[in-house]
This record gives C-alpha cells, sequence and structure tokens, in this order.
C-alpha cells in the first residue's frame, strides 16, 4: 500500500497475490498489461474476472489498459480473440463524438497518434460504447462504469525500451526493427500530456 496524489493505492500482482473478488472498501480498480492472453485459461485471470464483474455490479469504477480492456470486454460478455495483424508501435487512433464527455474529455485532437503492443483484440457486446478505434480495431470502450483501453497511454521510453529488450522475439517475428518503434521527443512529450488528461478524467469521476 502506498498513497500517491491523496489516493491509498494498493498494487496486487494478479499472477502471485491474493486477488480480491469484492470491490467493497476500494474507489476504484485499474487492470494493467501483460503478455498473456484472455483465453489463456489461466485461474489468476478468471479471478480478475470475477473481480471486474463484481466491480461493474456495484457501479464501481473500472479502467483496463490493454490486457486489462480485453479482460473488461470478456467479462462483461464479449469475445476475445487473436487478431489478424499485431499492432506493435505508433499507430493512429480515430476517437468518436461518445468519447468528448468520457475519458478522453479535454482531447482537442480527434485523431492521435499513441503507442501500441498487442496481438489480441475483441467483439464488445451490444451494450458498449466505442470511444476510440484505429483502421483495425475498437481501442477504447465503455461499458456501465467500466473503461477499457487497448492502447498505452502510460509508457515512457525507458519502458518501451525494456519492452523491446523483453519481447524482442516478438518483433523480430513481425519483422519490425526495434529503432522504428523509439518514441521522438514530440511523441513523448503529447503522450505524457494525454496521460494526463485520461488520469484527471478518471479520477473526476472518483471524486464525485
Amino acid at each position: 500500500m502506498f498513497v500517491y496524489d491523496g489516493y491509498q493505492v494498493e498494487k496486487v500482482n494478479a499472477q502471485d497475490d491474493t486477488m480480491p473478488t469484492s470491490p467493497l472498501g476500494h474507489d476504484a480498480i485499474v487492470i494493467l498489461g501483460g503478455p498473456m492472453s484472455v483465453y489463456d485459461d489461466l485461474p489468476y485471470l478468471q479471478k480478475e474476472q470475477e473481480l471486474i464483474r463484481n466491480a461493474m455490479k456495484n457501479d464501481t469504477p473500472v479502467l483496463g489498459i490493454c490486457l486489462g480492456s480485453q479482460l473488461i470486454a470478456q467479462a462483461a460478455g464479449g469475445r476475445v480473440y487473436k487478431g489478424k495483424k499485431k499492432e506493435i508501435g505508433w499507430y493512429y487512433v480515430y476517437l468518436t463524438p461518445a468519447s468528448s464527455n468520457d475519458i478522453f474529455r479535454g482531447f482537442t485532437d480527434k485523431a492521435i497518434r499513441i503507442f501500441q503492443w498487442h496481438g489480441d483484440t475483441y467483439d464488445l457486446p451490444a451494450n458498449a460504447k466505442i470511444l476510440a478505434y484505429s483502421d483495425l480495431y475498437p481501442q477504447a470502450f465503455r461499458i456501465g462504469s467500466a473503461v477499457g483501453i487497448q492502447f498505452h497511454f502510460e509508457v515512457n521510453e525507458p519502458l518501451i525500451q525494456t519492452w523491446i529488450k523483453e519481447y524482442g522475439a516478438e518483433l523480430i517475428a513481425e519483422k519490425i526493427k526495434p529503432e522504428s518503434i523509439l518514441p521522438t521527443p514530440k511523441e513523448l512529450e503529447d503522450l505524457a500530456v494525454r496521460c494526463r488528461h485520461i488520469y484527471n478524467n478518471f479520477s473526476r469521476v472518483l471524486q464525485k
């Protein structure tokens, strides 16, 4: 447990730590990414989906990033599967009109260049509201109290460098040169601004 920006934050490693099944006692839940797939049928992924469903029933805010968004999609009745093409590197994502009063409130550009690293995508349930999409896949959505974001707004250059080292075999398989996905100073600057917008918009929900 640590304190950040006035919030008490409990960090849980889903693979190793005891997973809460109830959102009670928590103001919000944030689920991050990972190299595994939702359909890998791993026990801890099932527990994460149980927590998501319980949080949504309780109207507790949930934010899922990359794998986290895929877990939300499946927990809510969607289908996660391997996409026809991996999105690794910097891609344009297009914001929908529905996003302007949601997690992307305050974004002035409707086409944003953002960092991606995923091979899976999803078909969303009928009650999902699409907030962003790329040329290939849905990229962000809301279902009730849960928001899923497929792309990575939270990365910085050291983290991207780490992923290049850890998942270099994936880049080789996709014929992607590591230097081609390294960020420019402008990309990093824009990403930091957008990350702050998303954080502020999610925090605003907690303060109501």
